[in-house]
């Protein structure tokens, strides 16, 4: 999430009551979390084991909850509870609705069609000759492109399914990115595209989604993928241009898939894949497996 404009360190220290590191000019663009993190932006940490990650990242600005040796460049903000205050941070530059007021800001294009029972939140992009059929959900601050489709029941926009464990309880981390759906999509019915927690979570140019496919936040799927109904993809994955996910398909969080590459029905994927054919519990490559399945099949 970029802010409206640049704030300086002393100010985000002050809004969340936190000791800072730094000049207190240290010019402050924005807020990410760690797999999307761009010069400027804020990171927060709060485990030992994730520091050096932070501490080494894009980022410029570490929230995190034990002052460490500053790297070089950087500045830190040190809370007692970074999670907390990373919220605290996010919802103080970008105002959350949950569809509780009807402020709208809705800019829709020539050609258009929106069904009367589709719901659409504040501040929402539709482009030109875009069809948006019953019952379809469209959270604040979405962008939908030219030529789109977008069938029934499908939501746009929910919150990313992000948590931490809180005196027993689950604590959520909330959502102020967005969803961007790029020019001749079609999306089929009831499909989920989580917004991103900080980032845009994007569908690229010309892909084609099946019925049933859930997306999560922050993750980018590239040009003229076809995605097959069911198919689950967690938070911070990336989908290069022209991959084929076949039915059922499952993606674990923070995992790419190189261009080009096709993964079968029911495949799981908890690695970066390079191009190629995958398929199995743990994605293999399509020729070893039937490899190992003829040679399985001929033991005696």
């Amino acid at each position: 999430m970029r802010f409206h404009s640049p704030q300086k360190l002393k100010t985000i220290a002050d809004l969340i009551g936190s000791k800072f590191v730094g000049s207190e000019d240290f010019e402050v663009l924005g807020t990410n979390e760690i797999h999307m993190v761009k010069p400027g932006d804020i990171v927060f940490v709060n485990h030992p084991k994730y520091y050096d990650k932070a501490l080494n990242s894009a980022a410029t600005i570490i929230l995190i909850d034990k002052e460490v040796d500053c790297p070089e460049g950087k500045a830190l903000l040190v809370s007692d509870d970074p999670f907390r205050d990373f919220n605290k941070i996010n919802t103080h530059f970008t105002r959350i609705y949950n569809f509780t007021e009807e402020l709208h800001d809705v800019e829709i294009g020539e050609g258009t069609k929106v069904h009367r029972t589709a719901v659409i939140g504040n501040n929402v992009v539709i482009g030109k000759n875009t069809l948006i059929f019953p019952n379809v959900v469209i959270g604040d601050r979405t962008v939908i492109g030219d030529n789109v489709v977008i069938q029934s029941n499908t939501v746009l926009g929910g919150d990313a399914f992000y948590y931490r464990k809180l005196n027993g309880n689950f604590d959520r981390l909330i959502s102020v990115g967005n969803v961007v759906i790029e020019n001749n999509v079609e999306i089929g019915n009831g499909c989920t595209i989580d917004r991103g927690v900080t980032d845009s979570t994007v569908i690229g140019e010309g892909s084609v989604l099946d019925n049933q496919i859930q997306v999560g936040h922050d993750t980018v799927i590239g040009k003229k993928c076809l995605i097959a109904s069911q198919v689950g993809i967690a938070g911070c994955c990336v989908i290069g241009d022209e991959v084929t996910l076949w039915g059922q398909v499952g993606i674990a969080s923070g995992n790419k898939i190189e261009s080009g590459s096709v993964i079968l029905g029911k495949t799981g994927v908890n690695r970066d894949l390079e191009k190629g054919t995958y398929i199995g519990m743990f994605a293999e490559d399509f020729k070893t497996y039937l490899k190992k399945e003829v040679k399985l099949r001929n033991l005696k």
